[in-house]
Protein backbone atom coordinates (compact mmCIF):
# COMPACT_ATOMS: atom_id res chain seq x y z
CA UNK A 1 0.00 0.00 0.00
CA UNK A 2 1.70 3.17 -1.11
CA UNK A 3 0.33 7.11 -0.32
CA UNK A 4 -0.44 7.68 -3.69
CA UNK A 5 -2.59 5.30 -4.38
CA UNK A 6 -4.52 6.45 -1.10
CA UNK A 7 -4.35 9.89 -2.53
CA UNK A 8 -5.93 8.27 -5.60
CA UNK A 9 -8.71 5.95 -4.00
CA UNK A 10 -10.07 9.28 -1.77
CA UNK A 11 -10.05 11.25 -5.36
CA UNK A 12 -11.88 8.84 -7.15
CA UNK A 13 -14.17 8.54 -3.79
CA UNK A 14 -14.80 12.23 -3.53
CA UNK A 15 -15.25 12.38 -7.10
CA UNK A 16 -17.38 9.07 -7.90
CA UNK A 17 -15.71 9.39 -11.35
CA UNK A 18 -11.85 8.31 -12.38
CA UNK A 19 -11.32 10.35 -15.33
CA UNK A 20 -12.42 13.55 -12.76
CA UNK A 21 -10.43 12.28 -10.29
CA UNK A 22 -7.26 11.50 -12.75
CA UNK A 23 -7.47 15.34 -13.34
CA UNK A 24 -7.40 16.65 -9.96
CA UNK A 25 -4.54 14.72 -9.54
CA UNK A 26 -2.84 15.54 -12.66
CA UNK A 27 -2.14 12.06 -14.02
CA UNK A 28 -3.26 9.82 -16.98
CA UNK A 29 -6.64 7.70 -16.37
CA UNK A 30 -5.02 4.77 -17.12
CA UNK A 31 -2.64 5.07 -14.75
CA UNK A 32 -5.00 6.07 -12.32
CA UNK A 33 -6.84 3.32 -12.29
CA UNK A 34 -3.65 0.70 -12.74
CA UNK A 35 -2.32 2.17 -9.19
CA UNK A 36 -6.88 2.14 -7.72
CA UNK A 37 -6.33 -1.61 -9.27
CA UNK A 38 -3.26 -2.52 -7.50
CA UNK A 39 -4.81 -1.24 -4.35
CA UNK A 40 -7.61 -3.71 -4.49
CA UNK A 41 -5.21 -6.29 -4.99
CA UNK A 42 -3.29 -5.19 -1.98
CA UNK A 43 -6.08 -5.23 -0.21
CA UNK A 44 -7.79 -8.33 -1.50
CA UNK A 45 -11.06 -5.99 -1.74
CA UNK A 46 -12.81 -3.97 -4.70
CA UNK A 47 -13.00 -0.94 -3.25
CA UNK A 48 -15.53 0.89 -6.17
CA UNK A 49 -18.47 -0.47 -7.38
CA UNK A 50 -18.80 0.11 -11.38
CA UNK A 51 -22.07 -0.99 -12.37
CA UNK A 52 -23.77 0.69 -15.20
CA UNK A 53 -21.11 3.53 -15.56
CA UNK A 54 -22.04 4.78 -11.97
CA UNK A 55 -18.69 4.49 -9.32
CA UNK A 56 -19.88 3.79 -6.04
CA UNK A 57 -18.22 2.48 -2.64
CA UNK A 58 -18.02 -1.11 -1.75
CA UNK A 59 -18.26 -1.62 1.88
CA UNK A 60 -14.28 -2.48 1.97
CA UNK A 61 -13.66 1.26 0.08
CA UNK A 62 -16.55 2.39 2.86
CA UNK A 63 -14.10 1.27 5.62
CA UNK A 64 -11.41 2.53 4.02
CA UNK A 65 -12.31 6.08 3.05
CA UNK A 66 -11.87 7.63 6.85
CA UNK A 67 -8.37 5.62 7.87
CA UNK A 68 -6.97 7.13 4.21
CA UNK A 69 -8.01 10.45 4.83
CA UNK A 70 -6.38 10.40 8.12
CA UNK A 71 -3.18 8.78 6.89
CA UNK A 72 -2.87 11.06 4.18
CA UNK A 73 -3.17 14.18 6.85
CA UNK A 74 -0.95 12.20 9.00
CA UNK A 75 1.74 12.12 6.32
CA UNK A 76 1.33 15.80 5.46
CA UNK A 77 1.63 16.98 8.93
CA UNK A 78 5.08 14.95 8.87
CA UNK A 79 6.42 16.49 6.15
CA UNK A 80 5.39 20.04 7.58
CA UNK A 81 6.77 18.82 10.93
CA UNK A 82 10.36 17.79 9.18
CA UNK A 83 10.55 21.05 7.42
CA UNK A 84 9.56 23.19 11.32
CA UNK A 85 12.51 21.75 12.68
CA UNK A 86 14.66 24.75 11.29
CA UNK A 87 13.82 27.18 14.03
CA UNK A 88 10.22 27.61 12.87
CA UNK A 89 11.02 29.52 10.28
CA UNK A 90 8.91 27.16 8.01
CA UNK A 91 5.64 25.16 8.51
CA UNK A 92 1.50 25.82 9.61
CA UNK A 93 -0.53 25.76 11.79
CA UNK A 94 -4.18 24.85 11.08
CA UNK A 95 -6.12 25.79 13.58
CA UNK A 96 -9.94 25.44 14.03
CA UNK A 97 -12.45 28.02 16.26
CA UNK A 98 -16.14 28.72 16.71
CA UNK A 99 -17.11 31.83 14.91
CA UNK A 100 -17.81 34.00 17.92
CA UNK A 101 -14.06 33.13 18.67
CA UNK A 102 -13.08 34.02 14.93
CA UNK A 103 -14.95 37.27 15.25
CA UNK A 104 -13.67 38.24 19.26
CA UNK A 105 -9.88 37.69 20.96
CA UNK A 106 -8.51 34.74 17.84
CA UNK A 107 -7.66 38.01 15.93
CA UNK A 108 -5.18 39.36 18.28
CA UNK A 109 -3.48 36.21 19.42
CA UNK A 110 -3.13 35.41 15.71
CA UNK A 111 -1.16 38.93 14.79
CA UNK A 112 0.65 37.92 18.18
CA UNK A 113 1.80 34.67 16.82
CA UNK A 114 2.70 36.08 13.04
CA UNK A 115 4.54 38.57 14.60
CA UNK A 116 7.01 36.04 16.66
CA UNK A 117 6.76 33.80 13.87
CA UNK A 118 5.96 35.23 10.10
CA UNK A 119 7.17 32.52 7.80
CA UNK A 120 4.21 29.75 9.84
CA UNK A 121 1.37 29.46 7.42
CA UNK A 122 -2.16 30.02 9.36
CA UNK A 123 -5.45 28.41 7.96
CA UNK A 124 -8.38 29.05 10.38
CA UNK A 125 -11.43 26.90 10.20
CA UNK A 126 -14.66 28.50 11.49
CA UNK A 127 -17.53 26.36 12.41
CA UNK A 128 -19.46 24.48 15.07
CA UNK A 129 -17.98 22.53 17.61
CA UNK A 130 -19.10 19.17 16.77
CA UNK A 131 -17.67 20.34 13.18
CA UNK A 132 -14.19 21.02 14.22
CA UNK A 133 -14.06 18.21 16.56
CA UNK A 134 -14.71 15.70 13.30
CA UNK A 135 -12.34 17.32 11.38
CA UNK A 136 -9.34 17.10 14.45
CA UNK A 137 -10.20 13.16 14.41
CA UNK A 138 -9.99 13.27 10.08
CA UNK A 139 -6.41 14.70 11.22
CA UNK A 140 -7.53 17.80 8.93
CA UNK A 141 -6.58 20.34 12.08
CA UNK A 142 -3.63 20.31 14.36
CA UNK A 143 -5.23 22.53 17.26
CA UNK A 144 -8.76 23.68 17.84
CA UNK A 145 -10.99 26.10 20.26
CA UNK A 146 -13.82 23.89 21.25
CA UNK A 147 -16.68 24.44 23.37
CA UNK A 148 -16.98 22.21 26.20
CA UNK A 149 -19.16 19.61 27.79
CA UNK A 150 -17.33 17.75 24.67
CA UNK A 151 -20.02 15.34 22.51
CA UNK A 152 -18.34 13.79 20.05
CA UNK A 153 -18.01 10.37 18.67
CA UNK A 154 -14.64 10.09 19.04
CA UNK A 155 -13.45 10.82 22.50
CA UNK A 156 -9.68 10.44 21.82
CA UNK A 157 -8.75 14.16 22.47
CA UNK A 158 -7.34 16.03 24.74
CA UNK A 159 -8.75 19.02 26.22
CA UNK A 160 -7.75 22.08 27.81
CA UNK A 161 -9.99 24.48 29.54
CA UNK A 162 -8.87 28.32 29.27
CA UNK A 163 -12.57 30.32 28.99
CA UNK A 164 -15.68 30.87 30.30
CA UNK A 165 -17.89 33.13 28.23
CA UNK A 166 -21.40 34.09 29.38
CA UNK A 167 -24.18 34.14 26.92
CA UNK A 168 -26.91 37.28 26.60
CA UNK A 169 -29.85 37.80 24.90
CA UNK A 170 -29.18 40.39 22.01
CA UNK A 171 -32.15 42.49 20.84
CA UNK A 172 -31.84 45.76 18.12
CA UNK A 173 -30.21 48.53 20.65
CA UNK A 174 -33.31 50.55 20.45
CA UNK A 175 -35.18 47.32 22.14
CA UNK A 176 -32.88 47.61 24.72
CA UNK A 177 -34.16 46.24 28.28
CA UNK A 178 -34.30 48.91 31.49
CA UNK A 179 -33.63 46.08 33.64
CA UNK A 180 -30.16 44.33 34.13
CA UNK A 181 -31.31 40.78 33.89
CA UNK A 182 -33.85 38.67 32.08
CA UNK A 183 -35.13 35.54 32.96
CA UNK A 184 -35.24 32.48 30.33
CA UNK A 185 -38.96 32.40 30.62
CA UNK A 186 -39.37 35.84 29.30
CA UNK A 187 -38.72 34.98 26.08
CA UNK A 188 -41.61 31.84 25.69
CA UNK A 189 -43.78 33.47 22.21
CA UNK A 190 -41.02 36.21 21.49
CA UNK A 191 -39.89 35.50 17.90
CA UNK A 192 -36.26 34.29 17.72
CA UNK A 193 -33.16 34.04 15.37
CA UNK A 194 -31.58 30.58 15.29
CA UNK A 195 -28.97 29.12 14.41
CA UNK A 196 -28.49 26.21 11.84
CA UNK A 197 -28.73 22.58 13.05
CA UNK A 198 -25.89 21.32 15.09
CA UNK A 199 -24.64 24.54 16.00
CA UNK A 200 -23.75 24.76 19.65
CA UNK A 201 -25.62 27.64 20.48
CA UNK A 202 -28.26 26.41 18.98
CA UNK A 203 -28.46 23.41 21.60
CA UNK A 204 -27.83 25.54 24.01
CA UNK A 205 -30.71 27.87 23.59
CA UNK A 206 -33.52 24.90 23.21
CA UNK A 207 -32.26 23.15 26.53
CA UNK A 208 -32.30 26.34 28.64
CA UNK A 209 -36.01 26.92 26.88
CA UNK A 210 -37.21 23.02 27.35
CA UNK A 211 -35.60 23.48 30.86
CA UNK A 212 -37.77 26.13 31.75
CA UNK A 213 -41.12 24.49 30.14
CA UNK A 214 -41.78 26.10 26.97
CA UNK A 215 -40.43 25.69 23.15
CA UNK A 216 -39.37 28.33 21.65
CA UNK A 217 -40.57 30.64 18.40
CA UNK A 218 -38.53 31.10 15.47
CA UNK A 219 -38.69 33.84 13.20
CA UNK A 220 -36.16 32.51 11.02
CA UNK A 221 -33.69 29.91 11.55
CA UNK A 222 -30.23 28.22 9.80
CA UNK A 223 -27.74 31.50 10.01
CA UNK A 224 -24.17 31.44 11.00
CA UNK A 225 -22.89 34.14 13.51
CA UNK A 226 -22.51 36.88 11.16
CA UNK A 227 -26.12 36.22 9.92
CA UNK A 228 -28.10 35.73 13.18
CA UNK A 229 -26.21 38.85 14.36
CA UNK A 230 -27.60 40.91 11.79
CA UNK A 231 -31.59 39.82 11.34
CA UNK A 232 -30.96 40.70 14.97
CA UNK A 233 -30.39 43.89 13.75
CA UNK A 234 -33.03 43.98 11.22
CA UNK A 235 -35.87 43.40 13.91
CA UNK A 236 -36.35 40.11 13.16
CA UNK A 237 -36.01 38.44 17.10
CA UNK A 238 -33.87 38.42 19.51
CA UNK A 239 -31.33 35.84 19.60
CA UNK A 240 -28.98 33.92 22.37
CA UNK A 241 -25.61 34.81 21.79
CA UNK A 242 -21.98 35.26 23.55
CA UNK A 243 -21.56 38.70 24.74
CA UNK A 244 -18.28 39.07 23.47
CA UNK A 245 -19.73 39.05 19.67
CA UNK A 246 -21.84 42.32 20.58
CA UNK A 247 -18.33 44.22 20.19
CA UNK A 248 -18.15 47.13 17.47
CA UNK A 249 -21.82 46.41 17.09
CA UNK A 250 -23.80 49.39 17.83
CA UNK A 251 -27.13 48.57 16.97
CA UNK A 252 -27.10 45.35 19.08
CA UNK A 253 -27.83 45.49 23.01
CA UNK A 254 -26.89 42.49 25.15
CA UNK A 255 -29.22 41.42 27.97
CA UNK A 256 -27.84 38.61 30.81
CA UNK A 257 -29.89 36.27 31.76
CA UNK A 258 -30.76 35.86 35.21
CA UNK A 259 -28.49 34.17 37.65
CA UNK A 260 -26.77 31.89 37.45
CA UNK A 261 -27.45 32.51 33.68
CA UNK A 262 -26.31 30.75 30.98
CA UNK A 263 -22.51 30.39 30.25
CA UNK A 264 -19.94 28.35 27.98
CA UNK A 265 -16.48 26.76 28.14
CA UNK A 266 -13.86 26.93 25.98
CA UNK A 267 -11.14 24.71 25.37
CA UNK A 268 -7.87 23.74 23.54
CA UNK A 269 -8.29 20.59 21.77
CA UNK A 270 -5.98 18.34 20.01
CA UNK A 271 -5.71 14.68 19.24
CA UNK A 272 -4.83 12.04 21.95
CA UNK A 273 -3.08 9.94 19.29
CA UNK A 274 -0.57 12.40 17.55
CA UNK A 275 1.65 15.15 19.22
CA UNK A 276 1.21 18.48 18.00
CA UNK A 277 3.81 19.64 15.60
CA UNK A 278 5.88 21.93 16.76
CA UNK A 279 4.59 24.88 15.15
CA UNK A 280 1.05 24.05 16.88
CA UNK A 281 2.88 23.77 20.02
CA UNK A 282 4.33 27.03 19.63
CA UNK A 283 0.85 28.07 18.85
CA UNK A 284 -0.78 27.06 21.58
CA UNK A 285 2.12 28.74 24.33
CA UNK A 286 0.86 32.07 22.56
CA UNK A 287 -2.28 31.72 22.61
CA UNK A 288 -2.04 30.83 26.55
CA UNK A 289 0.02 33.44 27.55
CA UNK A 290 -2.00 35.70 25.58
CA UNK A 291 -5.45 34.90 27.50
CA UNK A 292 -3.62 35.26 30.76
CA UNK A 293 -2.28 38.55 29.89
CA UNK A 294 -5.74 39.59 29.44
CA UNK A 295 -7.28 37.96 31.89
CA UNK A 296 -4.63 39.61 34.93
CA UNK A 297 -5.08 43.14 33.02
CA UNK A 298 -8.69 42.96 32.16
CA UNK A 299 -8.92 42.97 29.00
CA UNK A 300 -10.80 40.01 27.99
CA UNK A 301 -13.78 40.54 26.13
CA UNK A 302 -17.25 41.63 28.06
CA UNK A 303 -18.57 38.57 29.40
CA UNK A 304 -15.44 36.53 29.18
CA UNK A 305 -13.01 35.18 32.21
CA UNK A 306 -9.53 33.41 32.32
CA UNK A 307 -9.62 29.61 33.84
CA UNK A 308 -6.51 28.91 32.51
CA UNK A 309 -3.16 29.59 34.74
Amino acid sequence: MQLQQLAYFVAVAETRHFTQAAERMRVAQPSLSKQIKALESDLGAPLFSRARGNVTLTPAGEALLPLARRMLADADTARQEVAQLAGLRRGRVRLGATPSLCAGLLADALARFHRAYPGIELLVEEGGSRDLVRALARGQLDLSLIIMPLQSDDPALVTEEILRENLVVVSPSHERSRRPYMEIGELRGRPMVMFRRGYDLREATLAACRHAGFEPRFAVQGGEMDAVLRFVEAGLGVAVVPSMVLDGRPGLAGTPLAPPGLSRTIALAHRKDVEPTTAAQAFRGVLLSFVVEAGVEGTLPQGVELIAE
